[in-house]
């Protein structure tokens, strides 16, 4: 292999490990992600500069020099029409933030690709760390807020590279109201930015708005201003959203960008056109809650959420035919046609997909990566190494013979790098040798009568030859195959222009495709199933417990011990050594790391198999007396805090986590290899203790993470009081377990052996316990209640904080206090009472207005009153059509026209409404309603009806009146 291309120059945008933006000027702030002190003498000069350093790969000014040369003009819009200016990828995103901040919106950091939410498997849209502030679960931290949301999606990875705007890796921009402004806010705010700061001329702007949704179409039209023609009703599959099965939802109003106007703006329009319309902004009007059964629930209150595509409005504003060809992916685009010997603005489409198609999966992998998702066969892990795969199958596909994949942000290169270029290494080999094979099954399957591959032969090239068969079915595609896999269901799209097809890959029912996958229904395409590597892992530690012993536990009294390995797993199953950027599973003799258990999280930390002594030491109390133990194990720190060991052939772990196995006899630690290569040495004279078990090993230096462990153990010790506390309040019945001796209490359901620890707070909580704990209740701090919710019936959940997190929640709460008071210019005391005093206002006003509604309803009715006829019988009837009012005012109207027409007299009322449908309200004279046969449930002298053809009432009227004649 020779030198490897490194692609972390192109994903300067920002750091997502870190948080920080890179902009030095203005974009920086702390590390997570706060703006700071701004300078608003020259914001734009300083963007300018930003944008100009950090394009991508050149750090040359942003001018899109690129397509000058060999380029055709990539705009797609009419020349007749006014262009917005161009601007660069970042100073997009500054400018979305700045605007919201500029209207009292707080900055708040992008959240993790690997999400809290346990419904999804990662980030897919800006809302999703704000889902428990619209279920009404937590607190919000403002009322306003704007982020950039990094976020991925996997679900339509084939379209990924074939569409101008589908990526698997995108940045969502968003501002959220959480119960403060609503729809008219949010609407105006849309249009400011859009057509304002991003400079997008007024006439191609499109909106679309739900269908059922009058206030949002009367907000556009007569607020806002946007020419009714330019407004689309769409219905529920468009306009209504929600974040997946369950949770918020509402009905949304999005934003389009006409990249044609000169086509026209008739009822014909429709902007799911593709080729002349991209939505760019998507305003969600968060009003419900969609339950598990499927059930709309109103919120406690309304919430704005919204997201605009960053890629998408760098094409809009750059001026481009997509995203990919924007500056913020395509010098990725250029350095893969650069590798593969080509020539972007030169190739065929499919050759431009393939880079696409790279570009987009390696910036999903770097982020994906520096957000601490490693490629692996199950969960999020499956999705990087599917995405790294399909990128080595592009490259190849392209000529590209070297490793080539990047290592993504510079903060996670010198740990992933190593691993990344080894797997890509090993699945070019493996792909190297099923292409052979598949060019072998496809001239086989050409000679044959029904011109296919078998699902049994696919099946060959996965389970023999670990061939994934999503990559069988893509590969074939790309040489022209024709497949038709109806056991399967279609995983891929055609190419654009397939080419004449050799041979289908099709299953046949006797030994296809369709009955070898039912016996791997549980795993990934690509791998062994995840119950398969657990149960062997399960299998090989219930053998270590046997012949190693127990681990020893030593965390109470020390965060640092020198201990063996005695045992190294990998994917289940046992190994003799390991490299950089490997996933282990280690057992040691002896170990300080808390093993999850108990209610109690396990610890951090690291491990090293050669390091110096500690730089210096620190006394702190642990369970149950003073140690001493190292706060740094290295005595050398890196740049940007990376630490080193003193000796070049030192092997150093990260430990993230430890768990119990075999009973509970076993401490499992899940650590990755950062540097160097651990073996267990197999020794020909190990020494056999009296139990007859063989102690073999390499030796570890073992540092628990003491800081982490310090705020861990307050927690546990506060929940402990708060269970207390709830027993006082509730009663005895609130604990899980009672113990038959010395009045304590297990926690957590937790087993126990028959020595126990019992954890003792004198008069106040006396309890057993395996975690750890304070040493004196002083070191909790601050302890403070975030939420008190019901998860099941009958068990109810709590969530508290203590020590520095409580501090900085407190604080946090303070000035979300002090900025209301200050805007609602009130001491902060005095701000419930104001806010009832608004709401009060608020409802006034809002009973006057409908007040107000109606009287001009009965206003413009007096001058109807002349209109009435007199029949033969002496009966008046008035039957005509009002604009502009709504179904209560009609009915008010016709209630007064009735009382002033007076005895036998018949009012029929129709109205056609804003959404095009109709309304009607007929109020008859006790006399009509005898002569009519009048009845039903209501009122006997007043009906209402509707339909859904607005059109029609003028009909509908005209024989109504030839009704009325004919029987009075």
């Amino acid at each position: 292999m020779t030198g490897t291309p490194d692609f972390s120059s192109e994903l300067l945008a920002f750091n997502p490990s870190e948080r920080l933006f890179f902009d030095r000027d203005t974009m920086i702030g702390s590390q997570y992600g706060q703006r700071p002190a701004f300078n608003s003498q020259r914001p734009m000069q300083r963007l300018s500069r930003a944008a100009a350093r950090f394009s991508p790969l050149t750090r040359a000014p942003f001018v899109l020099a690129h397509a000058a040369s060999s380029a055709p003009d990539l705009s797609t819009a009419s020349a007749s029409a006014a262009h917005p200016p161009k601007m660069s990828g970042p100073e997009i995103r500054e400018r979305f933030l700045i605007f919201f901040e500029e209207r009292n919106h707080i900055r708040l950091p992008s959240s993790s690709l690997v999400p809290e939410d346990p419904t999804v498997l990662l980030t897919i849209a800006g809302m999703l760390q704000f889902k428990p502030i619209f279920l009404g679960q937590s607190q919000r931290k403002a009322p306003r807020v704007t982020t950039t949301q990094k976020c991925v999606r996997t679900n339509d990875i084939e379209n990924v590279g074939v569409t101008a705007r589908h990526h698997t890796f995108f940045e969502m921009l968003g501002n959220f109201s959480f119960g403060d402004y609503f729809k008219k806010e949010a609407c105006m705010f849309a249009w400011e930015l859009s057509t304002k700061v991003f400079g997008l001329p007024v006439e191609r702007v499109w909106v679309s708005v739900y269908e059922e949704d009058e206030e949002a179409l009367a907000i556009w039209r007569d607020h806002v201003g946007v020419a009714p023609e330019r407004i689309k009703r769409m219905g529920a599959e468009d306009n209504f959203w929600s974040s997946g099965a369950t949770g918020p939802c509402g009905p949304c109003s999005e934003l389009y960008y006409d990249f044609h106007p000169d086509r026209g703006s008739g009822e014909e329009v429709t902007l799911e056109d593709d080729s002349r319309f991209i939505e760019f902004y998507n305003l969600v009007f968060m009003q419900s809650n969609r339950n598990s059964e499927g059930a709309l629930e109103p919120l406690a209150s309304q919430n704005i959420d919204t997201g605009m595509g960053l890629e998408r409005m760098a094409q809009i504003l750059q001026g481009v035919s997509n995203n990919y060809e924007t500056d913020l992916i395509f010098p990725i685009v250029q350095k893969a046609a650069q590798l593969a010997g080509l020539d972007y603005y030169k190739c065929d489409e499919t050759t431009k997909t393939a880079l696409k198609v790279i570009a987009d999966h390696i910036r999903a992998v770097a982020y994906l990566i520096s957000d601490g998702v490693t490629p692996s066969n199950v969960g999020r892990g499956y999705i990087v190494r599917r995405l790294l795969r399909r990128v080595v199958m592009k490259g190849r596909l392209l000529g590209i013979k070297d490793i080539f994949i990047p290592a993504g942000p510079r903060k996670a290169s010198r740990i992933h790098r190593g691993p990344l270029i080894k797997r890509e290494g090993t699945f070019a080999t493996t792909l190297e040798r099923g292409q052979k094979k598949l060019d072998e099954l496809m001239v086989k399957a050409d000679k044959g009568k029904d011109k296919m591959i078998s699902g049994a032969d696919a099946f060959l090239l996965y389970d023999t030859f670990g061939f994934p068969l999503e990559l069988t079915q893509e590969m074939a595609e790309s040489k022209g195959v024709e497949r038709d896999n109806p056991t399967r269901g279609r995983l891929t799209s055609p190419p654009p222009n397939p080419a004449p097809p050799r041979c289908n890959l099709r299953p046949s029912p006797e030994n296809g495709l369709s009955k070898t996958l039912q016996l791997q229904r549980l795993q990934p395409p690509d791998g062994p199933s995840a119950r398969a590597v657990e149960d062997i892992r399960k299998a090989a530690l219930a053998g270590l417990a046997g012949s190693v012993g127990s681990t020893k536990f030593t965390g109470y009294t020390s965060l640092a011990a020198s201990s063996k390995v005695v045992a190294m797993l990998v994917d289940g199953q046992q190994v003799q050594e390991a490299t950089a950027g490997t996933t282990v599973e280690l057992v040691l003799d002896s170990t300080p790391f808390y093993a999850e258990s108990g209610g109690q999280v396990a610890d951090h930390g690291e491990m090293c198999t050669s390091c110096a002594p500690a730089v210096y030491h620190r006394c702190v109390y642990l369970d149950p007396q003073v140690v001493e133990y190292p706060i740094r194990l290295y005595s050398q720190v890196a740049d940007h805090g990376e630490m080193k060991a003193t000796d070049d052939a030192s092997t150093v772990l990260m430990v993230s986590d430890v768990k119990k196995a075999a009973g509970g006899s076993l401490f499992v630690h899940t650590a990755e290899v950062a540097s160097g290569t651990l073996k267990v040495r197999q020794k020909a004279n190990a020494d056999v203790d009296a139990a007859g078990r063989v102690k073999v090993g390499q030796q570890v230096n073992a540092v628990v993470d003491a800081n982490r462990r310090m705020k861990v153990r307050a927690h546990h010790t506060a929940t402990h009081l708060l269970q207390s506390a709830l027993k006082q309040v509730l009663g005895a019945d609130t604990s899980q377990q009672e113990a038959k001796e010395g009045g304590a209490t297990a926690m957590f359901g937790e087993k126990y052996e028959d020595s126990v620890r019992v954890v003792d707070v004198p008069g106040i909580s006396k309890e057993l316990c395996g975690g750890t704990h304070v040493s004196n209740t002083s070191e909790i701090g601050a302890f403070k209640i975030l939420s008190e919710s019901g998860i099941a019936s009958g068990i109810r959940r709590i969530e508290a904080v203590v020590g520095p997190a409580a501090v900085e929640y407190l604080n946090s709460v303070d000035t979300i206090v002090k900025g209301v008071a200050a805007l609602l210019k009130v001491k902060q005391e005095e701000v419930p009472e104001r806010v009832t005093s608004l709401q009060s206002e608020l409802k006034s006003a809002n009973k006057e207005i409908a007040e107000l509604k109606g009287q001009l309803a009965v206003a413009k009715s007096v001058a109807l009153a002349g209109l009435a006829v007199t029949t033969e019988k002496g009966f008046k009837i008035l039957v005509t059509e009002m604009a502009d009012v709504d179904s209560k005012a009609m009915q008010e109207a016709a209630v007064k026209l009735q009382e002033t027409l007076g005895e036998g007299s018949a009012v029929i009322l129709g109205t056609k409404t804003e959404d095009g449908k109709a309304n009607f309200v007929a109020v008859f004279s006790p006399e009509v309603v005898k002569v009519c046969g009048g009845g039903g449930g209501g009122k006997p002298a007043q009906a209402q009806a509707g339909g859904k053809d607005g059109s029609k009432v003028s009909e509908a009227l005209e024989l109504a009146t030839k009704t009325l004649m004919e029987a009075l």
